[in-house]
């Protein structure tokens, strides 16, 4: 429960643009704009849904994904944050868990066993 007052402001400063109604176990595609002295230039990061957390302002997501020499790398994202671009969905999958931890412990080119989403 949270106050009307404190929900009135998380509301403005929500991203007016659609954000795509992404779930856990997607796989997506996020462009993040990275600011390096003076320059501008847009980092993508690839990998799958593992956990969804907050709400309104405040929801996040981490990404998972599994580089060559078979360690993983994770990434946090706040959804309305001004930096992030673009969010696409690539890959819908079907799970049974709020949060997929157990990826963690997977590794090789078949870990990654989730049914695809009709």
């Amino acid at each position: 429960m949270t106050h009307p007052i404190i929900e009135e402001i998380e509301k403005s400063q929500m991203k007016d643009s659609e954000i795509p109604n992404i779930r856990v176990g997607d796989t997506v595609r996020v462009a993040k704009l990275i600011l390096e002295g003076k320059k501008k230039r847009i980092q993508r990061f690839e990998g799958t849904v593992i956990k969804m957390t907050g709400r309104l302002s405040r929801k996040s997501m981490t990404i998972r994904k599994v580089l060559s020499g078979n360690y993983g790398v994770e990434k946090s994202f706040l959804l309305h944050s001004p930096l992030l671009s673009e969010i696409t969905i690539i890959e819908a999958k079907k799970v049974r868990r709020a949060r997929l931890y157990y990826l963690r412990d997977r590794v090789g080119a078949k870990a990654n066993r989730l049914k695809a989403r009709s």
